[in-house]
């Protein structure tokens, strides 16, 4: 298996409506990733409120030969659903998708809380007889926590087959993320990785002028996103790196470096770390989206996170950043409309404090 991965997270919308996927730009995008020889696509229950997965069956499953592609789902743990409301997820993802087996299903964002309902409501044994009824070939767990969390899963389920992690050289050596520590866990497991947020949600394709200009005086050619990806494809227990693509610009990008892939010498590995501990990201968001669907203000919260995180790493931008808010407000509820439900903070995989970054957003962009 090729090492890239299309994410089906970030899909290209109509309107900004993240329910109503442009369908047709996608097609161009699956089929030139799939006419490269690439093949490993992975969406999820909640992806695009659900609309990932019925995508990914109107442009993958309905014009290709099953034989040509491998799928990832994922069972969500957020509501505490009972084994009625797993059989029901998955049966439901069965449909969307419009597949007879998944290849690869995981448990959906496990971290030490969401992990100790699995094994009280019976999760792991469910996916176990998925496996043996032949409706899923393997299974495994995608994962936002410590490594010390990681450690106890793996040596609890030690049958669990792959571990997905959020991976980048900015969270290589990040005391929060622990990206360097949880993979050398998963490798002491045994267990091949599947890399997500090899990009930590498009910062590193952007990053601050000063790093731009070392990636660029390394390989003008090469982009910003494409040393990012490589820096995770280069680790030797990686089986798969995840890019979220939203357009077919960033679809031929990946595939031109890594449809013949070459991994970074030691010398490009220590600059990428050595730019990771100059370079901050105001807040480390990674638009995953999980904390848009439930809120009830209607707050675009990684889009009002990547305007304001523009102006803090180029002052000089901030008019131009003003403008763009100022245009997403107008379909979208404004920072200031925060209600501090906290929706957000249970949904969100970094742990953010989202109720008071809005707050310093609104201070920034108003």
């Amino acid at each position: 298996m090729k090492k890239l991965g299309f994410g089906l997270m970030r899909l290209p919308c109509i309107s900004g409506d993240g329910k109503n996927i442009d369908l047709e730009r996608v097609k161009e995008m699956v089929d030139l990733f799939l006419s490269k020889g690439f093949t490993y696509f992975d969406t999820a229950y909640v992806y695009h409120g659900g609309f990932s997965e019925v995508a990914f069956r109107e442009c993958v499953v309905k014009r290709h030969p099953r034989d040509s592609f491998t799928v990832t789902t994922k069972l969500p743990l957020f509501s505490n659903p009972d084994r009625a409301g797993m059989e029901k997820m998955f049966n439901e993802s069965m449909e969307r998708l419009g597949v007879d087996y998944i290849d690869y299903y995981w448990l959906h964002a496990l971290n030490r809380n969401s992990y100790e309902f699995a094994k009280t409501s019976g999760a792991f044994d469910y996916l176990r007889e998925l496996k043996a009824a032949g409706k899923i070939r393997h299974m495994g767990f995608s994962f936002h926590d410590n490594a010390e969390t990681l450690d106890k899963i793996l040596t609890e389920q030690p049958d669990m087959e792959f571990v997905q992690l959020q991976l980048n050289y900015l969270d290589w050596e990040d005391q929060g993320v622990q990206s360097r520590l949880c993979y050398e866990v998963a490798t002491k497991h045994e267990k091949p990785v599947i890399v997500m947020e090899p990009i930590k949600g498009g910062s590193l394709a952007n990053p601050p002028k000063k790093a731009e200009e070392v990636l660029k005086n390394a390989d003008k050619n090469a982009s910003c996103a494409s040393w990012a990806i490589r820096f995770a494809a280069t680790l030797p227990n990686v089986m798969v790196v995840l890019s979220g693509m939203s357009n077919l610009e960033q679809v031929k990008d990946n595939v031109s470096y890594m449809d013949d892939f070459k991994p970074l010498t030691e010398s490009e590995s220590k600059m990428l770390t050595d730019i990771a501990a100059e370079f901050k990201v105001a807040i480390p968001c990674t638009a995953c989206r999980y904390c848009t669907d439930g809120c009830p203000m209607n707050i675009n919260i990684p889009e009002v996170f990547a305007i304001y995180n523009t102006v803090k790493r180029d002052i000089h931008k901030k008019g131009e950043a003003r403008e763009k808010y100022a245009e997403l407000i107008k379909t979208n509820g404004a920072a200031t409309d925060c209600i501090g439900c906290e929706q957000c903070v249970n949904a969100c995989p970094q742990h953010l404090e989202i109720p008071k970054l809005l707050a310093e957003c609104a201070g920034d962009l108003a």
